[in-house]
């Protein structure tokens, strides 16, 4: 794959990574001792009866959930930009071939080639 491509990839890459971290943002925060997502719940200052407590802890779950989802292709995200910058970008993890270059196109953020999937 040309260095042209690499680069290109790179930057599909770092738009991702922005657009998640933005999506994260809006369900919690960023604990700056771990660096990871924390759920946030949703506050309403309003006294809650036991169905909004349910509604509030049912709430939180599908929130818990979804960070969950874009945390997880966040840090894959995180790891192909890291795997570009060492010099070892768009290589297999099971059997240490290059990755074919549509799945790099499809998911710059592919571990795998199509064998391996």
């Amino acid at each position: 794959m040309t260095t042209e491509k690499i680069n290109e990839l790179k930057i599909k890459l770092e738009e991702e990574k922005a657009l998640l971290e933005k999506e994260l943002s809006g369900f919690g925060k960023r604990n700056t001792e771990t660096g990871d997502w924390e759920t946030v719940p949703n506050t309403d200052t309003k006294e809650a009866d036991s169905i909004d407590e349910a509604d509030r802890d049912e709430d939180f779950e599908e929130r818990a959930g979804k960070m969950e989802a874009l945390e997880g292709r966040l840090l894959d995200i995180v790891s192909a930009i890291q795997k570009i910058d060492n010099g070892n970008f768009g290589i297999c993890e099971v059997c240490e071939q290059e990755i074919e270059e549509d799945r790099l196109e499809a998911n710059p953020s592919s571990k795998t080639c199509q064998a391996h999937m």
